[in-house]
């Protein structure tokens, strides 16, 4: 039929799809190395590399390979990477002394990697569970999670983590009042520069098992982390709760998990205009890359489409496990 007859759209969306070239010129949103922050997995040791079972490709680095990892952060041009403990079951008691040592494993990990590595950021993560005997964020006192007494020792790991170098600190415990307390500390010690990035948003979420098993917390855990930890199903609580940071002082916010959560992250930017980040946390990981493995989704293109929603929802970062492996093909 002649054109002139039969109706068509003079609009065609399609035309800018129709090559590479034109579907590169017209994204709207794309993933950069500058997004990343590699979380690793660090544990006693020299020469070790040991894998985490849970999460195909991860693996927990001695000190002397985490500055490796460091260094080929680096290379990557990826800004950051964060630093988890796999703590020793004796260095773990109710009163979570080993979280302030400021010789204990992330502290001494911090100060080689600031040496070898100087331009380097490093984030640090705020919260007692790693050395905690009952495997909670706080205190826990006949069965109950005290608040207040948490914050004190919120405090001091805080001083001692950014006594060793870090740059970023995430106080991801979820104790009321934890962001004021630390960011008063910060400013009393003459470190004033110190970033909190609040994980403001953190949900009692079902996607975090690896991590557990990665730093040690899994058995150790009694119970759940529900009275601290936000509902899955509160939306509005959680926008209150980075309110509440934001007003105590955090620099940035975080929502964990991730994908389940873009709600959230888009909520959160729209709202507050500050720096927003996601947490790609180890459930998420081993989703993708055990349905990748079992041949059931393109591994690869699964893992920079997740990526990909995060950009598109507003996230100015994103934590991911992933983040050496994106860093590479994109440097390719």
């Amino acid at each position: 039929m002649h054109p002139s007859f039969a109706p068509f759209p003079l609009a065609r969306s399609r035309r800018s799809r129709r090559t590479d070239w034109l579907r590169d010129m017209v994204r709207e949103n794309a993933v950069s190395v500058d997004d990343l922050i590699w979380p690793i997995f660090v544990r006693e040791g020299e020469g070790v590399s040991e894998p985490v079972k849970a999460m195909p490709g991860v693996n927990r680095l001695s000190v002397d390979m985490a500055v490796k990892a460091a260094n080929e952060a680096a290379a990557l041009g990826i800004p950051c990477i964060a630093l988890f403990p796999y703590t020793d079951a004796a260095d773990k008691n109710p009163e979570c002394t080993e979280a302030f040592n400021p010789d204990n494993l992330v502290n001494r990990a911090t100060r080689a990697i600031k040496a070898a590595v100087p331009g380097g950021g490093i984030l640090l993560d705020v919260a007692l569970d790693p050395y905690n005997s009952d495997g909670h964020d706080g205190f826990v006192r006949d069965g109950v999670i005290v608040n207040d007494e948490t914050l004190m020792a919120l405090e001091k790991q805080a001083l001692v983590q950014a006594e060793s170098g870090a740059d970023i600190l995430g106080p991801s415990d979820m104790m009321d009042g934890r962001i004021g307390i630390i960011r008063q500390a910060l400013e009393s010690h003459d470190f004033s520069d110190v970033v909190v990035m609040s994980y403001a948003a953190k949900f009692a979420s079902a996607f975090y098992g690896p991590f557990r098993d990665a730093v040690g917390a899994s058995g150790a855990l009694k119970g759940d982390k529900k009275t601290y930890q936000i509902d899955p199903g509160n939306a509005d609580e959680a926008l209150r709760e980075v309110a509440r940071d934001i007003a105590e002082g955090a620099d940035m916010v975080m929502v964990k998990p991730g994908m389940p959560y873009l709600d959230i992250c888009t909520r959160v930017k729209t709202r507050f205009k500050v720096p927003t980040f996601a947490y790609q946390v180890s459930g998420e990981y081993a989703m993708i890359m055990a349905a990748g493995q079992n041949g059931w989704i393109d591994e690869e293109k699964a893992m920079f489409e997740s990526l990909l929603a995060f950009k598109r929802a507003g996230c100015d970062g994103i934590l991911s496990y992933f983040a050496p492996r994106v860093a590479q093909i994109l440097a390719e």
